[in-house]
C-alpha cells in the first residue's frame, strides 16, 4: 500500500525543518560509531575500577571480546509498574550469561508515580522529573563502557526522560523493556462513579478507599489508557520494544521470555555483532511520525504531546503541533480504551490490540513500513503477537480482525474518522484538547470564564455550591515557568459532576491533565503561559469564551482584551516545600509547552 500523502507530507515537512539539527546529530553520532567499542578506548586503571565488583566475569569484561551491556533501571516499589523490575537484573545476568556476553546494572533514575502526587504539591516536580531522568540516564551511561543499553521503565515521565537519553547516547543500541500491566481490577466505570458520588459528598472515605483499592491492586502498570501505557504503545510502534512485548502481564512466563529475548537481542545489535542497530538510526522522523500516528489511532494520552518534541529534538528532529494536528486528521480512531471507552488495556490486548492495529495501519499506508526498529528494518515483524509453544518462545501472526469491535475497530470502520487530537488556536494562544474521550455535542462550549489561580480554588468554589450556570474554568499559572506544570487531574470529578448535572462545562489552563481525564472538554498546555505574559493573564470573571474542537479555536470574546495589561501572580507559595527549592532553574529555565517545556534540549 502506498504511504498516505498526509504522512508523507508531514515527515517530509519535518525533515525539512530538522535538516540541519538532524544532520549535525548524526555527524556526532558518526563519529562515536568511528571509535568503535567504547571500552576499548578506557585506561587499564579505568577498566579495573569497573570490573572490580563483577566476580566470573572480570576476565571477559578485561578482554572486551564480548558485549558488555548495561541496564539503566527505573525499579522503585513505589510504582505498582516498575515494582516487577526488583528482579529484572538476576533474570538478565542469567540471560546475558547464556547469550555470552556481560552485563552490568549501569545506574538507576528516579520514577515518581503521579497516581500518588495527584492533587499534592509533589506533582509540581512530575514534568520536571523527565529531564531529571533523562539526565541521570546520561551519567549511568556516561562510564563509556557499554556496547548497549538495557532501558526498564514504564511509567509517565520516565520512558521520556529515557528516550532522551537513549538518543544523546545515539551510537549505543538501545532495548526498551516493559514489565506489563497488572490485572484488571473494579471497572473504570464503578470506580468513575464512586468518586464523582465522593466528591458530591454522597460516599464515605471507607467507599472511595475501598473502590481504588480494588483499582490498582496489584504489580503492573495501571490498566486505563493513560500515559504510562500509552508510552508502550509508543516503544512499539517506534520500534524500541520487541513485538508485542507492551501488553503481557508481569509474573508471567511469556513476560519472562520476552525479558530474556531483550537481552538476546540487545546482544545481537551492538557493534561486535553483524547487525548493529544503533539507537540514533532508528530515532529517526519517520519512528517519531509512527508514534504519532499510534497516538492518534489510538487515542492516547495527551501528556506525549508535550514530551514526543522534547524526545525529537534529543535526536536531532523538530516536531511542531501543527504535524499533530495534521496527521489526527488524516487517522482514523480505532480503539476505545477507558477514558475514551469502559475497557482497560488487558481487554484491548485480548481484543487484538497493538498486533491488529499495526497490521491496518500499514494496510492502510498510515505508517512508515520501512522504519528500522530493534527487531528488523520495517515494521513487518510488529504485526506478530509472541506465544510459548513448548516452553519455547515464538512469534505468530497477529489477529488480521478485531476480537472485540466495542474496543477495537479495523481503519476502515473505525470509531472515528479523525483521530483523538485536536489543536487550538486563537487569542488565547495555542492549546490542544483530546476530544476523543468528550461526547461530539461537546465539542464547542461557549460560556462565560470564571477564572481560578488552583485546581485547589476551583473545588473550594464547588463545594460553596457557586457553580449554577454554564462556565468555561480558567485554571492559570500552572505552565512550566509558573509551578512546574502539574497534572490537574483532580479536577475531573468536579468537572463530571458539573456536566452531569446538565451544565456545559469545559477547561482551559496552561496546565496538563492526566491521560485518564476523559469526558469534559478542556483547552490544555496553552501556551504563551501565564507567567510568560501569555494572553491567560489578561483573562477577566466573566469574559465570553469559546472553545470550539470542530474549527480548532479558542477565543475570548472581549473587545477590550489585547489593551488590556496582563496580572503578574505571585508565585512565591511554590518555590519551597516538598523538593520545590532545588527545581528553582528548571522553573526559570523551562521551555514553552508546545516545544516540549524542557531544560536540558
Amino acid at each position: 500500500m502506498p504511504l498516505h500523502p498526509t504522512i508523507a507530507r508531514v515527515t517530509d515537512r519535518i525533515r525539512a525543518r530538522s535538516e540541519t539539527s538532524r544532520g549535525q546529530y548524526l555527524e556526532r553520532m558518526g563519529k562515536a560509531v568511528a571509535k568503535g567499542p567504547v571500552r576499548a578506548h578506557l585506561s587499564c586503571g579505568n577498566q579495573a575500577h569497573a570490573y572490580a565488583a563483577m566476580g566470573e566475569a572480570k576476565g571477559a569484561l578485561a578482554e572486551a571480546k564480548v558485549a558488555n551491556l548495561g541496564i539503566v533501571t527505573a525499579y522503585n516499589d513505589m510504582l505498582s509498574a516498575h515494582q516487577p523490575y526488583e528482579r529484572y537484573p538476576e533474570l538478565i545476568r542469567a540471560a546475558a550469561a547464556k547469550a555470552g556476553v556481560t552485563v552490568q546494572v549501569a545506574g538507576g533514575v528516579p520514577a515518581m508515580c503521579d497516581g500518588v502526587t495527584q492533587g499534592q504539591p509533589g506533582m509540581e516536580l512530575s514534568l520536571f522529573s523527565r529531564d531529571v531522568i533523562a539526565l541521570a540516564a546520561g551519567v549511568a551511561l556516561s562510564h563509556d563502557c557499554f556496547d548497549a543499553a538495557l532501558y526498564l521503565g514504564v511509567c509517565d515521565k520516565i520512558v521520556p526522560g529515557l528516550v532522551m537519553a537513549a538518543a544523546t547516547f545515539g551510537h549505543v543500541p538501545a532495548v526498551f523493556v516493559p514489565a506489563g500491566p497488572m490485572t484488571s481490577g473494579i471497572p473504570n466505570d464503578e470506580k468513575s462513579r464512586v468518586r464523582n458520588a465522593w466528591a458530591e459528598g454522597r460516599a464515605t472515605r471507607e467507599e472511595l478507599m475501598a473502590a481504588e483499592m480494588a483499582s490498582y491492586h496489584g504489580p503492573g502498570t495501571c490498566t486505563f489508557y493513560g500515559t504510562a501505557n500509552t508510552n508502550q504503545m509508543l516503544m512499539e510502534f517506534m520500534g524500541l520494544h520487541l513485538p508485542g512485548a507492551s501488553f503481557v502481564n508481569p509474573g508471567t512466563p511469556l513476560r519472562e521470555a520476552l525479558t530474556v529475548a531483550a537481552v538476546e537481542r540487545a546482544a545481537a545489535i551492538t557493534a561486535l555483532g553483524n547487525d548493529f542497530r544503533p539507537a540514533g538510526e532508528i530515532l529517526d522522523e519517520r519512528a517519531y511520525v509512527n508514534g504519532i500516528v499510534g497516538l492518534m489511532a489510538t487515542g492516547g494520552s495527551t501528556n506525549l504531546v508535550l514530551h514526543l518534541p522534547a524526545m525529537a529534538r534529543a535526536s536531532g528532529v523538530l516536531l511542531d503541533l501543527q504535524d499533530f494536528a495534521d496527521l489526527s486528521e488524516a487517522v482514523p480512531l480505532m480503539a476505545k480504551v477507558y477514558p475514551n471507552g469502559l475497557a482497560d488495556v488487558n481487554h484491548f490486548h485480548a481484543a487484538g490490540g497493538l498486533q491488529f492495529l499495526i497490521g491496518q495501519l500499514l494496510d492502510a499506508g498510515l505508517l512508515h513500513g520501512d522504519a528500522k526498529t530493534i527487531a528488523g528494518d520495517g515494521l513487518a515483524a510488529y504485526r506478530q503477537e509472541p506465544v510459548l509453544e513448548g516452553g519455547r518462545l515464538g512469534w505468530r501472526a497477529g489477529p488480521e480482525r478485531s476480537l472485540n469491535d466495542r474496543i477495537v475497530r479495523p481503519a476502515a470502520e473505525p470509531f472515528a474518522a479523525q483521530g483523538g487530537l485536536k489543536l487550538l488556536s486563537g487569542n488565547l494562544g495555542r492549546g490542544v484538547i483530546k476530544v476523543s474521550a468528550v461526547a461530539p455535542e461537546r465539542h464547542v462550549i461557549e460560556a462565560p470564564a470564571r477564572v481560578f489561580p488552583s485546581q485547589d480554588a476551583v473545588k473550594a468554589a464547588f463545594r460553596a455550591g457557586e457553580f449554577t450556570a454554564d462556565t468555561v474554568v480558567v485554571v492559570r499559572f500552572q505552565g512550566p515557568q509558573a509551578n512546574g506544570m502539574p497534572e490537574l487531574h483532580s479536577l475531573t470529578p468536579t468537572l463530571s459532576v458539573l456536566q452531569d448535572r446538565g451544565l456545559k462545562v469545559a477547561l482551559v489552563t496552561d496546565g496538563r491533565m492526566s491521560g485518564a481525564s476523559g469526558k469534559v472538554p478542556a483547552a490544555i498546555h496553552v501556551t504563551p503561559e501565564a507567567a510568560a505574559g501569555g494572553p491567560l493573564a489578561r483573562l477577566r470573571d466573566g469574559d465570553m469564551v469559546r472553545l470550539d474542537a470542530v474549527a480548532g479555536t479558542l477565543t475570548v470574546l472581549a473587545p477590550d482584551f489585547d489593551a488590556r495589561a496582563p496580572i503578574v501572580a505571585d508565585l512565591s507559595a511554590n518555590e519551597h516545600g516538598i523538593g520545590r527549592e532545588l527545581f528553582a532553574a528548571f522553573r526559570r529555565h523551562a521551555g514553552p509547552a508546545d516545544t516540549g517545556a524542557a531544560l536540558v534540549l
